[in-house]
């Protein structure tokens, strides 16, 4: 009688033979959610280092804006295209003579504000960052963020911490839940000093006063006056820019007639 031939015994068979890292149904499991957070935070972390990015211009606002769209709508996805083009020009998202890119522009990825912003980027030949979230009516990542600077995550939770975790400043047109949930969630963490005292600007001021009742939450006693200072107003591109330089950003503008566009070290 002769030996069964490798991998014809059953102890071959079973999910618990085979090798963690290759095991789907053992890394998709409840008890591996831990592990996938690392895995979310480590992919893109990677990713945003191989091509320099050191710091981030967040802009955040409302999928569903259209440049074809009603006045208000056209007007503020030409105002975060062209916001898109200062900061990438001004900012730092080139690759710097210390193989640093500073300032990139950083969105959700998706369509509307997102994609006007990275589209304001690529006007200028410059990288821009999208940070895609799986949802259940799928979002599509625009044509415009830089392909090899484009994630997708399972976790909003992750994805907010790679928006605010290296965010210079935060930019913010007008928009719905989830842009009010973007915004609120950064405004917290200034008010608590849970982050560091970054510019934040709201574009088109009589647009968020009519939907947040800012003096109202002062009289309530639920924020303080002071607050208020936490963010300013703008109604162009320009005013945007000079709200954040004002706020303290430190710009690193490009000087050379041909930027690098590849990965850090790559022309």
């Amino acid at each position: 009688m002769t030996d069964p031939a490798p991998h014809d015994t059953p102890q071959f068979t079973p999910p618990t033979y085979r090798l963690a890292s290759m095991d789907q149904e053992f890394i998709m499991s409840d008890a591996m959610r831990g592990v996938r957070f690392l895995m979310e935070f480590a992919k893109a972390d990677e990713g945003l280092r191989n091509w320099g990015v050191r710091s981030t211009l967040v802009v955040f606002g409302s999928a569903r804006v259209r440049e074809d769209g009603p006045p208000p709508q056209a007007r503020w996805y030409a105002a975060a295209r062209e916001f898109g083009a200062i900061a990438s020009k001004r900012g730092g998202a080139y690759l710097s003579s210390d193989k640093e890119r500073h300032n990139v522009i950083c969105t959700g990825g998706g369509p509307g504000i997102m994609e006007a912003a990275n589209r304001g980027a690529a006007d200028v030949g410059a990288p821009s960052i999208g940070l895609n979230i799986t949802l259940p009516h799928e979002q599509e990542p625009n044509s415009y963020s830089t392909p090899e600077l484009t994630f997708r995550f399972h976790y909003f939770a992750m994805r907010k911490m790679h928006l605010a975790m290296r965010a210079n400043a935060l930019v913010v047109f007008p928009g719905g839940f989830g842009t009010l949930d973007e915004l609120f969630e950064m405004l917290t963490l200034r008010q608590t000093d849970k982050a560091p005292p970054i510019p934040i600007v709201l574009f088109d001021e009589g647009y968020w006063r009519s939907i947040i009742n800012f003096e109202a939450l002062i009289a309530a006693g639920m924020v303080a006056a002071q607050d208020m200072a936490l963010f300013k107003f703008a109604e162009t591109a320009e005013d945007v820019w000079t709200c954040l330089t004002a706020g303290g950003l430190q710009t690193h503008e490009w000087l050379d007639d041909a930027p690098p566009a590849g990965p850090m070290g790559v022309a």
